[in-house]
């Protein structure tokens, strides 16, 4: 399956190519014309790309930014709810140890 695939691509690229070339020989336009239309394409594909890659950088940014804030919000809570059992723990540890106290003390009378 690949190697069709690889030979369709192969069969696409040699027909463009000779299209192109058989596109240059027989142009309307004397090769001056030709080279300036083709410097302007080039140009405006050129800044379209650029604009094209600057819209997707700014929406990755702004993307990546929503991800980083909602990530820290939630590493905060989690922080802050981890904080919150810790103290239930220790305050439970702490009630258990003061029987554990009075209990020996009752057996060391």
């Amino acid at each position: 399956m690949e190697n069709n695939n690889g030979n369709l691509f192969i069969s696409f690229l040699t027909g463009a190519a000779i299209g192109a070339g058989l596109g240059i020989l027989f142009a309307p336009f004397k090769g001056s014309e030709t080279r300036e239309k083709i410097k302007h394409t080039v140009a405006d594909t050129t800044h379209d790309i650029s604009d094209r890659l600057k819209q997707a950088k700014d929406e990755l940014t702004k993307t990546a930014h929503e991800k980083k804030e909602a990530f820290d919000k939630k590493l905060d809570e989690t922080v802050s709810n981890m904080s919150y059992k810790a103290e239930d723990l220790i305050t439970s540890l702490e009630a258990k140890l003061e029987d554990l106290k009075k209990k020996n003390a009752q057996l060391h009378k």
